[in-house]
């Protein structure tokens, strides 16, 4: 019992130091280049994507397929549409939502999928860890991401990196893949409105 209350609390400590690691830097450009610009169209980008020790995410899908497949089959397949579905029906909407709340005290708005708002930003994901939760040992997911903005004309007004976004699901509550890296996303979208919000003059 005493070695197994060490170890949560050293998974703890660790999961607390990657909490910490996040990063946001600026590329290019300065944020006072959009700050005349309130309103932005939202677009996502998922290639030359890795996903964790893999370089390519399409050799990270074909090994959970096959592993998923072997003890299960099909459970494989169905993964594989979730891993592809979960971005627009969980992980960018959750993205929205946060960036909205916290970007909003200046007066910034987001929108998601048909919208008429010719200024844009590019939220492209470059790294993906999905992290894992097997009760006493876990992982968070984590992404990388880089953000473009545009201007009407598709000129290019700011470009910014956001690495290490932690997802953890509250409680430890996340035992789905899909869970975790939607908290990666919300807190990617927390941070980037909050920095956006800090550095608007």
């Amino acid at each position: 019992m005493k070695k197994l209350c060490l170890l949560a609390v050293f998974f703890i400590l660790i999961t607390g130091q990657t909490l910490n690691a996040q990063k946001i830097t600026i590329l290019s450009g300065s944020v006072d280049a959009i700050k005349s610009i309130k309103e932005f169209s939202l677009a996502f980008d998922y290639s030359d994507m890795g996903v964790g020790s893999f370089d390519k995410e399409e050799d990270y899908i074909a090994k959970k397929v096959a592993e998923y497949n072997e003890k299960d089959p099909g459970r494989g397949d169905r993964w594989a549409q979730s891993w592809v579905s979960d971005r627009s029906s969980r992980f960018e909407p959750k993205f929205q939502e946060l960036l909205n709340k916290y970007a909003s005290p200046k007066g910034y708005k987001f929108h998601l999928g048909g919208s008429s708002v010719k200024s844009k930003l590019l939220v492209h994901t470059t790294w993906t860890e999905p992290g894992f939760n097997v009760y006493v040992t876990r992982r968070p997911a984590m992404i990388n991401v880089i953000f473009t903005f545009y201007d009407e004309e598709g000129k290019e007004l700011l470009k910014i990196e956001s690495l290490k976004n932690p997802g953890t699901g509250f409680g430890g509550a996340d035992y789905d893949t899909g869970t975790r890296i939607q908290e990666a996303y919300a807190k990617c979208g927390k941070e980037l409105g909050i920095f956006l919000t800090k550095n608007t003059k």
